[in-house]
């Protein structure tokens, strides 16, 4: 019998201590402990914790052996998370955390898929606001409508950018070529396809409009369509299947503003110079918005075909409060007995439509409409 039934590794940043406050309400009956490298950090949370260093593998690996299972908020996942991903596997742990680095995920993939099949163990990343209502919507549109053409409209509103999520995406920008986070079916069995399925499924560069809806390229675009298309290919959502996501937008024209507004940021992320500008202006790791901010976010997603939409509604910052909310639903099911695949996968081939139920019961809102 394991020692613990969620250790929360990362628990001193700012994802990670939210993280661990909402299991502890929501399953007081559990085992939870935190895990991190600073005991002093640790104690001050209260509650039994772990020490642990992704620097130190052994410090890791006796970590994850007490653990049924292991959530992970200590990013960037690029530089701290192949130790624990490594333990997971070799001491038959499950594993969940809320990165949106699909490079690192594309060599867990590699390195771990058979292996963690073999194990019986369950590998899931993205399990926040990158990329659960994605996938969520998706799977839901495709079980309403059948495999078809859809284009996702994420709106998102209030809340702020927390310095671990900042430095994961500077991490990414330095450590993996762009064109390695071009490719489209990154995630999938097989990322290698022809030149023109490439072509037909890149990512947008320009505003489109569907629906009566107008969306611009958005930065989450490039991470959330590989890894609903991941569970495309594990699910088989079956011929016919696309899925494109952009930023909504009132119109046009501020799809237009948004989208010149985004290329800058990523010339900017490209550059040495840019990097250490948005350093220096950006919040420092452990950092984020407030509560008063957090609790005045919002968010929406519009997944539309021609024969309708699905849509997925939640208040809370996304990338903090509504983050937390996902992931914490996801280690609460990797601790039942669940009957689903193992290995690398996806939160639908993981949780499928019982996730929904749970998010549901969190606040979370999904409706499918077809037009009248």
């Amino acid at each position: 019998m394991r020692d613990f039934d969620l250790v929360v590794y990362g628990a001193t940043g700012f994802t990670g201590r939210q993280t661990l406050r909402v299991l502890q309400q929501r399953a007081p009956e559990l085992r939870i402990a935190a895990a991190g490298r600073n005991p002093e950090k640790l104690e001050a949370l209260g509650g039994p914790f772990i020490v642990a260093d992704s620097g130190d593998p052994d410090s890791v690996r006796a970590m994850v052996a007490r653990a049924r299972v292991l959530v992970s908020t200590a990013g960037p996942f690029g530089r701290y998370g192949d130790p624990v991903v490594d333990a997971c596997v070799a001491e038959g742990t499950h594993y969940c955390d809320i990165t949106g680095e699909t490079p690192w995920v594309r060599g867990v993939i590699d390195r771990l898929h058979e292996s963690a099949v073999k194990a019986g163990v369950r590998l899931v990343p993205f399990c926040g606001f990158d990329s659960v209502p994605s996938e969520l919507g998706a799977l839901l549109a495709v079980q309403a409508f059948g495999p078809r053409e859809f284009t996702g409209f994420m709106k998102i509103a209030g809340g702020g950018l927390n310095g671990g999520s900042l430095a994961s995406a500077l991490n990414m920008a330095e450590a993996y070529p762009r064109s390695t986070m071009a490719n489209p079916f990154l995630l999938n069995p097989n990322p290698k396809v022809s030149r023109e399925t490439w072509k037909e499924h890149a990512d947008p560069t320009a505003p489109l409009t569907r629906s009566g809806l107008w969306g611009s390229p958005w930065v989450m675009g490039p991470i959330n369509t590989r890894v609903v298309r991941r569970s495309a290919a594990l699910l088989a959502y079956g011929e016919g299947f696309t899925y494109q996501e952009l930023q909504e937008q009132k119109n046009s024209r501020t799809a237009w503003q948004w989208t010149m507004g985004l290329g800058a940021a990523v010339g900017l992320l490209g550059k040495p110079w840019g990097r250490r500008i948005i350093r220096r202006v950006g919040p420092e790791p452990g950092d984020g918005p407030t509560e008063e901010q957090m609790e005045r976010g919002f968010a929406r997603l519009r997944v539309v075909c021609n024969e309708g939409r699905v849509t997925w509604t939640a208040q809370g910052d996304a990338g903090n409060r509504i983050t937390c909310s996902i992931l914490a639903e996801c280690a609460l099911m990797l601790a039942e007995e669940l009957t689903t695949p193992c290995g690398v996968v996806t939160p639908s081939v993981a949780f499928g439509l019982p996730l929904v139920e749970r998010l549901q019961a969190q606040g979370h809102l999904f409706e499918t409409t077809r037009p009248d």
